[in-house]
């Protein structure tokens, strides 16, 4: 959670534990295709699609200007995937402010930090894709150009969007991680866009918190990965003869790098207690949700009334998985709180520096505000970025602005 008082007493507090981020995640999942790629194919599928964009002249890649109409295409991690995604869906419906459930107001509802970027009267993706220099549409589901979002892991998409397979790499760790890079290396080639955080819960099934286990020590976690607790009848205090059926996410997701990271110590920290490994947050939900005595770790989005997160006691703090507690896994201090990327790749024949295209600029520069924080962040039950962050990410994409930004 930010600890900028004023951002937060404009942005709503609820409880955590809500079924809106797995049920959101769901719909989304089925709005269109999947990546198509820059240059060729967008990496591993992950089996579900992203949005879907309203075929066009756009997707030959004619010019609006002189800039690329051409399909936007990000691919990753699933853990990115709901805020990316819901914000293709916003792009590609091009709403008008009429529209009161997706952009603008209405006589029966207003769509909160709309009115903080001045009442805009234009449509969704005219509006911002006009700051960067592109002609609005003003047509319904027709954008200046498309978006796609593909859904795999993390690593793939830091693979594909350093290869220029993608345009847009989503990744739920640092990139330096997943692909064993130095600092300087990425700072050479990636623009590291941080979009959002994920105050990364440990989740355990239903009986298990029907036993009584609503918070776990950090060391009984470790332990449990390192196969030194196999049972939840080890744990103090709790009276449940039950197998523990430890989940992990599999290696290269940005998810397992950064548990290992910053629950084990090392990006390549052993876990030999884990049984078994899914490739995306939505197939560790499952498994959770249908197996007893499970424990998991995964993205806020994706928790549920069977995928329970847990308080977790480190070093005789309690971080609780609620907004509103004096401790809690929202707040930026919490141990295993980590940033979402979206990377781009630094050109070198790109004139205007700073790693993008206007394309990258403008789509970014959606979620780089209120709205995008409130709608897209928040909205998908992940903890907006603090002020003072929000504005420096933003001041990164201004270098292409051909309009002012609204700054946060």
């Amino acid at each position: 959670m930010s600890d900028d008082s004023d951002r937060d007493s404009r942005v709503s507090r609820r409880t955590f534990i809500a079924t809106t981020g797995t049920v959101g995640v769901a719909g989304l999942a089925g709005c269109g295709g999947q990546s198509g790629g820059g240059g060729g194919g967008g990496g591993e599928s992950g089996g579900e699609s992203g949005s879907e964009a309203t075929p066009t002249d756009s997707d030959t890649g004619s010019s609006d200007g002189g800039l690329s109409t051409s399909l936007l295409n990000a691919e990753g991690s699933s853990t990115v995937y709901p805020i990316s995604n819901t914000g293709s869906s916003y792009w590609n419906s091009n709403a008008p402010p009429s529209d009161g459930e997706y952009w603008g107001s209405n006589s029966e509802s207003t769509v909160p930090g709309w009115e903080q970027l001045g009442e805009p009267d234009m449509l969704i993706a005219d509006y911002f894709a006009s700051k960067f220099g592109f002609e609005p549409t003003e047509q319904r589901s027709e954008p200046p150009f498309p978006t796609t979002v593909g859904l795999s892991h993390s690593g793939t998409g830091c693979e594909a969007v350093t290869e220029g397979l993608v345009d847009i790499g989503n990744s739920s760790g640092p990139i330096t991680a997943e692909l064993d890079w130095s600092e300087e290396q990425a700072q050479n080639t990636v623009v590291d866009n941080v979009v959002g955080r994920d105050g990364q819960p440990v989740v355990v099934s239903s009986d298990v918190v029907d036993a009584g286990v609503t918070e776990l020590t950090g060391e009984e976690i470790r332990g449990i990965y390192q196969d030194e607790i196999t049972n939840w009848n080890q744990i103090d205090g709790v009276d449940y003869d039950q197998e523990i059926y430890a989940i992990g996410r599999a290696e290269g997701s940005g998810t397992d790098t950064s548990f290992r990271l910053n629950m084990l110590g090392g990006a390549d920290a052993a876990m030999p207690g884990v049984d078994t490994r899914f490739g995306q947050n939505q197939q560790v939900a499952q498994a959770v949700s249908q197996n007893e005595g499970a424990i998991a770790y995964m993205a806020l989005a994706f928790t549920s009334e069977t995928v329970v997160p847990v308080g977790i006691n480190f070093e005789g703090t309690l971080y609780e998985p609620d907004r509103d507690a004096e401790n809690t896994i929202f707040d930026s201090d919490y141990p295993l709180n980590r940033d979402l990327h979206m990377y781009t790749l630094i050109e070198e024949d790109n004139p205007n520096g700073g790693g993008y295209d206007a394309r990258e600029a403008a789509f970014i520069n959606m979620f780089l505000n209120e709205f995008g924080q409130t709608v897209f962040v928040e909205g998908n039950n992940y903890i907006p970025l603090p002020t003072s962050d929000l504005q420096s990410m933003k001041e990164k994409v201004s270098a292409l602005a051909t309009e002012e930004l609204v700054m946060p």
